[in-house]
């Protein structure tokens, strides 16, 4: 475990941002959170407020003197800031690009000129498009299938080509479907467990789009700050071992497919311990969405060889804790 330094989480009042600050804060780390609040919420870090170790910046990454203003002073960035969503990129290319392209460059430069010792960021499965292999494999990717994979794609060439010019050791994470506490069910672009999650509370009918048959290696978000913390902690030369660069990428999933249809029953057994009329909802089928890949599962090889990555919590253990959560504390809002 990482301590007593001064860490940068850009997008720290999101979902994943929101966590990390929560685990670097556990072990006295001085941490700053950069966040505009377009997808971040003021209260995944209330409790933190009032933590002397805790700084907000409330700035955008699209804007440089922002940027810049954020890393002053420090050791190591946590780059999780970006627009999600492959329906949102979709419907709206430019503003995606503009903060996923951007913005990630205004970063990555910003953290040469500080001199920070090591970036790791916010990678994406959906890096792996129309590439049909199983499981996936971070030397092997297809063609991208939306605006949103383009941009983490765009992402990772950056991070290649910055720490080669540049001599700034780099770390892209590429997130499988990610789940957990502080995720928003709210809007249109929210995440597929939580939407299901809150539906089912509500004892609506879940939509899923497709026959259901569609699969997804689903990762709870403790699998994930484990991740980010061994990218930091790691040493560099066994990090960057026989490679011709200081920039790497790993899959970060727990290496299980999980189809649609086997979710809902996970999230029906789970819930109905609180409410047993959970139990009686069905979901509603409706078309397959654009831009979406049928299967996706990783291969984690590469993660437990470089940086010990051990994820602990499979599907149906990651699911059981965020009911709990979900239902612990958004209930009464219901």
């Amino acid at each position: 475990m990482i301590n007593n330094k001064k860490i940068l989480v850009t997008g720290g009042a999101g979902f994943i941002g929101s966590n990390l600050c929560e685990k670097l804060l556990e072990y006295d780390n001085k941490v700053v959170c950069l966040d505009n609040f377009i997808t971040g919420y003021h209260k995944n870090i209330d409790s933190f407020m009032s933590d002397k170790n805790f700084k907000l910046i409330e700035g955008d990454i699209r804007k440089i003197e922002d940027c810049k203003l954020a890393v002053k002073g420090v050791d190591y960035v946590l780059h999780q800031a970006a627009l999600g969503s492959v329906p949102r990129s979709i419907k709206d290319p430019i503003l995606s690009t503009d903060t996923n392209v951007s913005g990630f460059v205004n970063m990555l430069f910003s953290s040469v000129e500080a001199n920070v010792k090591r970036f790791v960021y916010a990678a994406s499965s959906s890096t792996y498009g129309d590439h049909k292999g199983l499981p996936k494999v971070e030397n092997k990717i297809g063609n991208p299938l939306s605006p949103y994979a383009i941009t983490k794609y765009v992402n990772e060439l950056y991070g290649n080509n910055f720490s080669k010019i540049y001599n700034l050791e780099i770390v892209g994470l590429r997130y499988f479907n990610v789940f957990g506490k502080n995720q928003s069910p709210n809007g249109s672009y929210a995440a597929v467990i939580p939407k299901f999650i809150i539906n089912l509370m509500q004892h609506k009918s879940p939509i899923i789009n497709g026959d259901g048959t569609f699969s997804r290696d689903f990762t709870y978000i403790d699998n994930v700050v484990q991740a980010n913390i061994l990218s930091l902690t790691t040493s560099s030369s066994k990090l960057f071992n026989n490679i011709d660069s200081n920039h790497q990428v790993f899959n970060v999933a727990f290496g299980e497919r999980t189809t649609l249809n086997e979710l809902i029953d996970i999230l029906k057994n789970n819930l109905s311990k609180f409410d047993n009329d959970i139990s009686k909802v069905m979901p509603k089928y409706g078309r397959n969405r654009e831009g979406d890949i049928p299967h996706s599962l990783a291969s984690i090889d590469k993660a437990r060889e470089y940086l010990n990555y051990n994820p602990s919590y499979n599907v149906e253990n990651g699911i059981k804790e965020a009911c709990k959560w979900y239902w612990d504390n958004l209930k009464n809002e219901l």
